[in-house]
């Protein structure tokens, strides 16, 4: 009698083929599709960050002070040189005479290798302090041959904690530069203020020789008054909470107060800049017209007279191409 076949065998037989078969068979295509676009998408982003590497600004070396004699630092390590600074001419610079005689005379023993102080100009605004260190910086580069001139370095408020890097940079320089900082001032707990303080003084490394700091500012110490009382009131030691804060601008060695002009020296600066860009007009009518301006902006300074005068000489259609 024959005997019946094993079903669970049968099974097994007939499931074996369909194994070898799902074993050596070949990508859907759709799988297929799925992988060449992968490969697509990541070669596209290889060419991207090739291009992005290759068109990246170069981090700048001590040659790079040779393209100009004026730089803007920015914290990633690159400075942009800047072709023409906006500048007024140091003469038209009325009513802040000594300041002018005594950071000239501090800039010109720096950039001749002599000892100088770094300098902190503070007081009323739109007296001059930014456009004081611009006019003295291009004062002392004149008739001076290119491997002698000084440098003008901005670097922005908001950008202090990468000072450091930028004095390594400038230390490997032949240059003489100046560092300059404009509108310093520090609030709430900022404590970008320790950087600066480093560099100024007490750090390993110091100051470079050859690298000089000007800051300006509306504040003497460079915090504001409600900032050094909540200290006095709020701190366990007051008075150590304090010097630690103030200590920052007795850093620098050299303090320049401007304060607001006179009536007399607000109309000596308007009537100046008249005379360099030759506008003309009546004297009575020019101190007329530039009391009320200063009047209606409620402060005289050299900043409201140069406002005014942009404003008179639209009117009478005068370029101020001297400046």
């Amino acid at each position: 009698m024959a005997r019946k076949p094993n079903k669970t065998a049968a099974k097994a037989a007939s499931k074996k083929p369909a194994k070898v078969v799902a074993k050596g068979a070949t990508k859907r295509p759709a799988d297929a599709l799925m992988d060449g676009h992968a490969a697509r998408i990541a070669d596209a982003l290889e060419a991207i960050a090739a291009h992005m590497s290759a068109n990246a600004p170069a981090v700048a070396t001590a040659d790079s002070l040779h393209a100009a004699d004026a730089f803007v630092w920015h914290p990633d390590g690159r400075l942009s040189p800047v072709a023409k600074v906006s500048r007024v001419e140091i003469d038209l610079l009325k009513g802040i005479d000594r300041m002018r005689d005594i950071l000239i005379e501090n800039t010109e023993r720096f950039s001749n290798g002599l000892p100088a102080n770094n300098a902190l100009l503070w007081g009323a605004r739109g007296m001059g302090k930014s456009s004081l260190v611009k006019a003295a910086h291009a004062s002392i580069n004149v008739g001076r041959k290119p491997a002698d001139r000084l440098k003008l370095i901005e670097i922005h408020r908001e950008d202090i904690e990468s000072l450091p890097a930028l004095m390594d940079l400038l230390r490997s320089s032949d240059f003489h530069s100046i560092v300059f900082i404009d509108d310093l001032s520090f609030d709430g707990n900022d404590a970008s203020y320790k950087s600066l303080k480093a560099v100024l003084e007490g750090g390993i490394e110091g100051r470079p020789e050859n690298v000089i700091l000007y800051a300006t500012s509306n504040r003497r110490h460079l915090l504001s008054r409600d900032m050094i009382e909540n200290e006095r009131s709020t701190a366990i030691n007051p008075g150590e909470a304090v010097e630690e804060k103030v200590s920052l601008s007795d850093r620098f060695g050299l303090w320049l107060g401007f304060h607001r002009c006179s009536q007399d020296e607000y109309l000596a600066m308007v009537k100046g800049y008249c005379s360099h860009f030759g506008i003309k007009i009546a004297e009575e009518e020019l101190e007329r017209e530039a009391l009320e301006w200063s009047t209606t902006r409620g402060s005289r300074s050299g900043r409201v007279a140069w406002q005014f005068t942009q404003e008179l000489a639209g009117r009478l259609g005068v370029k101020l191409s001297g400046k």
